[in-house]
């Protein structure tokens, strides 16, 4: 299918492929933990569930990684093969540069069918489960660890403080508890000489105190005035620590969003979004109807009601209003503005709500349309950023690791940067979704294109600079 040439070029992607891949995956996964490592630590979780939730999550960073090492071993691959003169071997034999792309294009078109994929199928479920897992564990209380010197309430209805607590024992000396009333037990402040920890189970901890003393409200007293005080040798409290433990939720049931779910998903509730603008639309027509349909002398007949007397009535008031002067009675003419007032305040009033509902429904449209076109244009990336770095390496004829990485860092920071800024703007309804999240792809793709006629045809892009 490929001759050798091809085959060697292609061979030549793979290994800055690789490691550019697992570099920036290790990159990213360093980024994750120091952003979330304060809600990992001193939680007391297991590690196979913080390793649970590192392997989820980093299903997003596989989307980010596969185009970013297309671009930099493209980079490498097409930069050596200049640098090395194969190009101007290629081009003295007659072929056309535009030949060597072929195998590379073709595997870029598998890469992202198959990120495509993963992107649709398997990141929105990993999304979900790390989503839940996260949940989980910020809903997870901070384990017993007591801290010298230290106010410590992790456990409901006491408040701890331990002047010394010596190294690797359960012995603590100085104990401070305070103790707030609830049904079983009175406000109380105990102190002691010296304490001990003893947990006969994962859920259970005993409290053992030594030579202290307690003070606690006496129950039915007056604001809680009268106050008993007693001292004890030997004293025991046991805390319930089952609220500390870690339990997990079932994922399925937790609601979804638009980074948790799959495209066919995302059209579907798109589509009722839609039905529904359109069902309140209709509503509010059948409802309200059109004011500019309504005749002045039916609605005379249906809202103003008949003066007797009418001989007795003051001069009728001349309105440029062409509805009122119709009106033969200014007392019919006050009641008619009233009405009118009124009709059209409620009618405000509906109009508002309608757009409010509107708008939050098409914003909602908006964000999914994002998310559809999303996991669509990021994959599609390891396309265009072939069609760019090729072109680039073959003109700068520099394959190294650096010069790649640094290309690559200004083209991939602008990328992205393009792609962030373009969802925020689609979001926002400033932009449409589809230009949104496949404006820069255009702009990159065409581009790459430019710069490949211009190696490989008689068209110079600077020959349209000159002209115009």
């Amino acid at each position: 299918m490929f001759n050798q040439i091809q085959r060697d070029l292609l061979k030549k992607h793979i290994g800055p492929f690789l490691f550019c891949f697992f570099t920036v995956m290790f990159i990213l996964l360093m980024m994750f933990l120091i952003q979330h490592v304060d809600k990992l630590v001193g939680k007391g979780l297991d590690f196979m569930i913080v390793l649970e939730l590192i392997l989820n999550n980093l299903a997003y960073m596989v989307v980010l990684a596969a185009p970013m090492a297309v671009l930099v071993s493209t980079l490498m691959a097409f930069g050596q093969f200049s640098e090395w003169n194969e190009l101007t071997a290629v081009k003295a034999a007659g072929v056309n540069p535009i030949q060597l792309l072929k195998p590379v294009v073709i595997t870029s078109c598998i890469l992202f069918l198959g990120l495509a994929y993963f992107s649709n199928e398997i990141l929105p479920e990993s999304n979900h489960k790390a989503r839940s897992l996260f949940l989980d564990i910020r809903m997870k209380k901070p384990g017993f660890d007591l801290q010298p010197g230290v106010f410590y309430d992790g456990i409901e209805g006491y408040t701890f403080l331990v002047k010394e607590i010596p190294a690797e024992t359960d012995s603590l000396y100085d104990v401070t508890l305070f103790q707030e009333e609830s049904k079983e037990r009175q406000r109380a402040f105990i102190k002691a000489r010296k304490g001990l920890l003893v947990t006969p189970n994962e859920h259970t901890l005993s409290l053992f105190l030594e030579d202290g003393s307690i003070m606690r409200n006496m129950p039915g007293s007056r604001g809680g005035r009268d106050i008993e005080m007693s001292e004890f040798n030997r004293y025991r409290i046991t805390f319930d620590l089952s609220e500390l433990a870690f339990t997990r939720s079932n994922p399925e049931e937790r609601n979804r969003n638009d980074r948790t779910m799959r495209a066919q998903a995302m059209l579907a509730y798109i589509d009722t979004l839609e039905s529904e603008m359109q069902k309140e639309i209709q509503s509010f027509l059948s409802n309200h109807g059109d004011f500019r349909n309504i005749e002045a002398d039916s609605y005379h007949r249906s809202f103003v009601p008949e003066i007797e007397n009418a001989e007795d009535t003051v001069q009728v008031y001349h309105s440029s209003i062409e509805t009122l002067n119709q009106v033969p009675f200014p007392e019919q003419q006050t009641i008619l503005i009233n009405q009118t007032i009124s009709r059209l305040s409620s009618y405000r009033s509906s109009v508002d709500n309608l757009a409010s509902n509107l708008n939050w429904r098409t914003s909602r449209v908006a964000e999914f349309t994002v998310e559809v076109h999303k996991k669509l244009a990021i994959p599609f990336a390891c396309i265009i950023f072939v069609l760019l770095g090729a072109p680039i390496g073959m003109m700068t004829r520099k394959g190294n690791i650096g010069f790649a990485a640094i290309v690559g860092l200004v083209l991939l920071t602008f990328y992205f940067i393009a792609i962030i800024q373009g969802e925020k703007w689609a979001d926002r309804l400033i932009i449409s979704p589809f230009f949104g999240m496949w404006g820069i792809n255009f702009f990159l793709g065409l581009a790459g294109i430019l710069m490949i006629l211009h190696i490989s045809t008689s068209f110079k892009i600077t020959r349209l600079l000159k002209r115009s």
